[in-house]
Order: structure tokens, then sequence, then C-alpha cells
């Protein structure tokens, strides 16, 4: 039994070596699902903050938390849809900074100041189990006094309504077709508003001046692939300006099962 199971391991081993690995863009839902949240916030005293959207058909884990007392200015906005079609933004890091088409745009301007520190944390999370990438960025922080402006996003559907008048359906046969045409690839992933939609990205863009500690973490897993770490951790008076993102070009990639022409 025990050289059954090996053997069986091995199998499932050698017919990965032909999978694809690269991650083809989620399919949106046609019944799909949207939350907005928008707030300006000043004041002195206890704060507690906390918000998380997770999301298994688009591969989505977001949580974002913030607790303190002090004197507080917080502008800070959340937008979030399954169909990407229907949010859009300017991103200075994403599309070069013409407007996209995104599943999660998260915006926070912050002011802070006070003897007890404000800890809190984000995490965008591009789930591999339910069709992501594997990829999610991280920022922690626990400081007496700092200044914020960043922004969160994410990506992972196909357009609802492709400029091209197909389907998100047959979307994907069409970029496994499309190939190493980067012209064509980027048609295909266009709205019928003419927004490209960057799908299978997810990222930070931040400026911090800050008296305490702060940092980030961002990792890129897949099994017997890949695996990127990157880790920063400032403690004392810092100023920072940092982007971090992920991004899979999202054509599905043919690969040939290493025994591919041999009768075995």
């Amino acid at each position: 039994m025990k050289g059954v199971a090996i053997a069986l391991i091995m199998t499932a081993l050698l017919a990965c070596c032909g999978c694809v690995v690269a991650t083809p863009p989620i399919i949106p839902p046609v019944q799909y699902e949207q939350f907005c949240e928008n707030q300006k916030i000043s004041g002195t005293g206890a704060i507690d903050v906390s918000t998380s959207i997770v999301d298994k058909k688009i591969a989505l884990e977001y949580y974002n938390t913030m607790a303190g007392d002090g004197d507080i200015e917080l502008n800070q906005e959340h937008a979030y849809s399954q169909d990407a079609d229907k949010l859009k933004r300017n991103i200075s890091s994403v599309n070069g900074g013409n407007q996209s088409a995104l599943n999660l745009f998260e915006s926070t301007k912050l002011t802070y100041s006070g003897q007890t520190p404000l800890t809190g944390g984000k995490y965008i999370n591009s789930k591999e189990f339910y069709g992501g990438i594997g990829a999610n960025v991280q920022e922690m922080y626990s400081v007496n006094q700092m200044e914020q402006d960043e922004t969160g996003y994410f990506a992972s559907t196909t357009p609802n309504q492709p400029q091209n008048g197909d389907t998100p359906e047959n979307l994907i046969k069409d970029l496994k077709n499309a190939g190493r045409d980067t012209n064509a690839v980027s048609q295909l992933m266009t709205t019928n508003e003419g927004i490209n939609v960057p799908s299978q990205v997810v990222g930070i863009d931040t400026k911090d001046t800050f008296n305490g500690t702060w940092g980030t973490d961002a990792t890129w897993h897949k099994i017997f692939y890949k695996d990127i770490k990157a880790h920063e951790q400032f403690t004392g008076s810092f100023e920072a300006e940092k982007t971090i993102k992920f991004h899979e070009n999202p054509v599905p990639e043919n690969e040939q099962p290493p025994c591919a022409g041999i009768d075995c």
C-alpha cells in the first residue's frame, strides 16, 4: 500500500508539471454585489475603527483596523464591487496612472497625535485557494504621531461587459489565444466604456511621516513555483514613501508535460 501511495504522489507531481501555472482572471458573478463607505472625522478621544471584506467569489480578503486615544483627523473611503466595470479610479502605479476598473479601492488620509499609540494595520490578500494569485500585502504600525496618505487596491475579475462585445465566459479562451500579443490582451481586458481592468493585481501606495514603529510585509507564493518575500520595519522618527504591487498577466499559459509524445 505504501508503494501505491508513493506512485500516486509521483504521478500527481508529474501531471502538475503540465499544469497551467498562470492564474486566469475570475469571471464576475451576474448578480454582483457592492459596498461603499466614505467618512471624514476630526476630534479627540478614544478611537476604534475596523473594516473587513472577504469575498470568496473574487478571491478577496481585506482587513483594516486602528485603535488609539488622541487627536485624529481621518478622511477615508472604501469601495468594493464584484463588477469591476462599476468601480473606476486613477492610481499612479496602475495602468500608467490612467483610470482603471477595480474590485476594491481604499483611500486613507490620516493625521494622529497622542500619548497612547495609534495601533493598527492593513491586509489585502488575493487568495489562491479561491482563484487569486496567492499574493498579499500587509502594513502594521504603532505610532504616537503619524501623517499618512495611502491607497490600497485589488482586482481579480474580467470585464463584465468587454469592449469587443464578448462574454466574460468566452473571454478566458480569447486571452489564451491572444498569448504574447499584449495589444490584443489589453483590448480584451477593456470594458465597453474604454476602461482597462488590471486583473490579478494587489497593492498599496503610501506616504508616511511617523514617530513610532511602522512596517510592511509582502509575499507571493505558489507551491513548487514561486516564493517572494519583502519585509521592512522602522522604529523612530521617519518619512517613508512606498509602493508595493503584485501583478500577473491575465493570460493562461500552456506547459507541455515532460512525457509529452511518449507512450507511457
